[in-house]
This record gives structure tokens, C-alpha cells and sequence, in this order.
């Protein structure tokens, strides 16, 4: 299988590469400063480096790059810097997701392309009317006024809630949304809901990196585990001691 990772050099997005590779794929990356990578990914037959900026390909080269992929995986997210967040592009997540379910699209492939977005628990799945307290929905209210890459992680859900939706012959799709992130070296267990099970905001849980790449590997891999999950905003934490 063939899959084209998006925000590969990120935290979590190399993570997911790494497993990617565990589980023997053949893994894409666009990325802006392929230099910054490791050597055994520059020295790795299964990776492919596109050197480039995700938003900055043209139509034709997006539809390239994707023509033999089986899966697409978008890790990006914006940088915790001023300019990271209030600079352009505001909208990288969600244009981003948008070029390349066109792409896809475009392809008229036989087959349907899996797409895996990374997302958050602070964002709702609107498709299952998740309850949040008015405390929370004043903060969310807050994060939307002032810090733009909450609202693109919105937009870009939305995207393939709406746009994409559940009967779409090219792309079948799963937004998943990990708690409050953090680093370990090895995967562990942890547990997948199909809402938050706590608030993300006054009551965060803990998930690690690993742990979202593994399971983002794992439904690009598991059919069974994918029919579960697809067209859902999954949410995952690592279980206790990490909570």
C-alpha cells in the first residue's frame, strides 16, 4: 500500500511515518525542508520526499502525487509561534484538505482513496449533536475570536463532513481527534470513543503521539478497524497512568 503523508516532519506526523513503515507501506511525504529530516528516512527505499510546500503545488502535481496512493494521512497543524498562528496561511489545514481530496478526486480512480485527518477533541462532531457545558462553549466561543488555527481545524472537519459526506465513490474519510498530546517513546494501550468522554477543555485527558500515529496507521491498514471508524470523528486516549 501507498500513502501520502502531509505534516510528515511534524511531532506527530513523523510519528505516524514510523509506524507507516513498522507495518511496511510505502510512505510519500511533502515537506518544506526535507534537510531537517532524519537520515534513515533520506536513506529509506519505502520513503518517498516531495520537496515542497503543500499549498504551493499546482493542481497537476497534486493529482500526480496522489495517482498511486491507496491512503492519504494529513498531520499538519500550525506552529505554536506568533506568526505560526496569526500569520498565513490561516487556513493551511483546511485548504490543504480540500487540493487534496480534489485531487483525488480528479484521478477517477477505481478504487476509493482513505483519508485521515488529524484533528482535536476541542472541535465537535456535528454530526452527533455532542453535548458541551455553557463554560465550555464560551471558551470554544473565545478560541474561534482569537486564535485562527482552532477555527481551521474546524473548517477542515467540516469540509469532509459536509463536502465530502458518506457516500462519496472516491474518498471515504475519519477525523481523528486526539486529547491533549504528549511524547513517549513506545505505543501503549489506549482507547478509541466515538465522542469526548471528558471536557476538553476543564478535564483534558493525555494521548501520545505514538499512540495517534499507531492508530492512524492502523485503520490505513485494518479494513475491519476503518468500516468501524469511517465517516466518524474518533476520539483516542492512552489509558491510565497517562490520564
Amino acid at each position: 500500500m501507498t500513502v501520502l503523508v502531509v505534516g510528515a516532519s511534524g511531532a506527530t506526523g513523523s510519528k505516524l511515518v514510523e509506524q507507516l513503515l513498522v507495518q511496511k507501506h510505502k510512505v510519500k511525504v511533502i515537506v518544506r525542508s526535507p534537510e531537517k529530516l532524519t537520515e534513515s528516512w533520506k536513506n529509506n527505499d519505502n520513503i518517498q520526499i516531495i520537496s515542497a510546500s503543500v499549498l504551493e503545488l499546482s493542481d497537476s502535481e497534486m493529482r500526480e502525487i496522489v495517482s498511486d496512493c491507496n491512503a492519504v494521512a494529513s498531520c499538519l497543524g500550525h506552529n505554536m509561534s506568533w506568526k505560526g498562528i496569526y500569520g498565513q496561511p490561516r487556513k493551511l489545514v483546511t485548504d490543504a484538505t480540500r487540493r487534496l481530496c480534489n485531487a483525488i478526486i480528479s484521478n477517477h480512480l477505481q478504487n476509493s482513496t482513505k483519508f485521515v485527518l488529524m484533528n482535536t477533541t476541542g472541535n465537535r462532531n456535528r454530526d452527533l449533536n455532542e453535548p458541551i457545558s455553557f463554560a465550555q462553549k464560551c471558551v470554544i466561543g473565545l478560541l474561534r475570536l482569537l486564535l485562527p488555527p482552532h477555527v481551521d481545524n474546524e473548517k477542515a472537519a467540516d469540509y469532509l463532513r459536509t463536502q465530502i459526506g458518506q457516500n462519496n465513490t472516491a474518498i471515504e474519510w475519519v477525523a481523528v481527534r486526539p486529547d491533549g498530546l504528549i511524547n513517549e517513546e513506545n505505543v501503549s494501550d489506549y482507547e478509541i470513543h466515538p465522542s469526548p468522554t471528558r471536557s476538553a477543555i476543564f478535564n483534558a485527558g493525555k494521548v501520545s503521539r505514538i499512540n495517534v500515529g499507531h492508530f492512524m496507521a492502523s485503520l490505513i491498514k485494518d479494513d475491519t478497524l476503518w468500516s468501524k471508524w469511517k465517516g466518524q470523528m474518533p476520539v483516542i486516549y492512552s489509558k491510565s497512568p497517562l490520564n
